[in-house]
């Protein structure tokens, strides 16, 4: 369930951007006084200004481009509540299923959702961590000769929209979370690059959502 409207949220998000891309640069033909008043807007005030257009009669290439301006941000607006409608729906199937993976700081509905998405996809192969962090492209490369220990490169392979899903966490967990800030300064001060420091938090991130996934032992019945 959570795959199928995934797809649709997914599909929704993607029209979307491009729908403001393709505004902003017909923004560009429109008359200075269009492009003063949208100057700096955020993308939903741009979108509700552009929709509130009233356009002439089709009579010359301003008429035109107001009417394609106006066109695109109802567009917009249509897939931006089509899009956060689909969100709530797949949070609620999250939150059904496993409520346990919304509580780590740095992981939301959308990181959830593909981790749920993957993992249901694959469970013969999420034998342990290094399976699960293999599966997602965050098992570390060994770079070195053979002769020497070496250093360890990103893995490029594995499911990439999993992968991509972690690093948000780990981006945003860098921003805002201080425990990770802090780590992210002692590793600095050691000689990591932010590369290797970012590969290090996938690595750790994969390993909570491994735990979180693994259902709790049951306890035996206390004997009377």
């Amino acid at each position: 369930m959570i795959r199928q409207l995934k797809i649709a949220h997914d599909q929704a998000v993607e029209q979307r951007a491009t729908a403001m891309v393709t505004m902003k640069a017909m923004l560009v033909h429109a008359l200075d006084a269009l492009r003063r008043e949208t100057a700096d807007k955020r993308q939903i005030s741009l979108a509700r200004q552009l929709a509130a257009l009233r356009p002439r009669r089709l009579e010359g290439p301003e008429d035109a481009l107001r009417y394609t301006l106006r066109t695109l941000a109802q567009r917009w607006h249509y897939l931006d509540a089509e899009a956060h409608e689909l969100t709530k729906m797949i949070g609620d199937l999250v939150q059904r299923v496993a409520p346990q993976l919304l509580e780590p700081f740095g992981i939301g509905v959308d990181t959830a959702a593909e981790i749920l998405v993957v993992t249901g996809d694959n469970p013969e192969r999420i034998k342990s961590e290094a399976a699960l962090a293999k599966l997602a492209g965050i098992a570390p490369v060994p770079t070195g000769s053979g002769m020497t220990g070496g250093r360890h490169r990103i893995n490029h392979g594995g499911h990439r929209q999993l992968n991509a899903a972690i690093y948000r966490t780990v981006i945003v967990r860098m921003r805002f979370h201080q425990p990770t800030i802090s780590y992210v300064a002692r590793r600095t001060a050691e000689g990591k690059t932010k590369r290797e420091i970012i590969r290090c938090l996938k690595r750790y991130v994969i390993r909570e959502v491994y735990h979180l996934l693994r259902p709790a032992p049951r306890r035996a019945p206390a004997a009377s």
